[in-house]
């Protein structure tokens, strides 16, 4: 997953336009790159269900066993939406583009 987020970064990145112009993307390229931006949030979004899936469940079992350890999977438990965030940073910079 994470290879497939990093081809992603820098397949935007490469077809980014040079600050210097200021092209307007026509037609298909402005729906791809709609598309790119709705695969960037979306992918996000279905790496940090999993990851928050996996991590939900073995944090209730620790916690039941021991309940001073709550804030530690609390913080387990959010680390995975930093993928959220960055695919909402992507698309940003995708749609500033457009």
């Amino acid at each position: 997953m994470m290879a497939l987020t990093v081809t992603l970064l820098v397949a935007a990145a490469a077809l980014a336009a040079p600050e210097g112009t200021a092209q307007q993307p026509s037609g298909a390229s402005a729906g791809l790159l709609g598309l790119a931006a709705a695969i960037a949030v979306g992918l996000g979004a279905i790496g940090t269900a999993w990851a928050q899936a996996r991590i939900g469940a073995a944090a209730a079992g620790a916690i039941a066993e021991r309940p001073e350890m709550g804030g530690t999977m609390l913080i387990f438990l959010v680390l995975p939406e930093t993928m959220v965030v960055f695919g909402f940073l992507v698309a940003f910079f995708i749609i500033g583009k457009i």
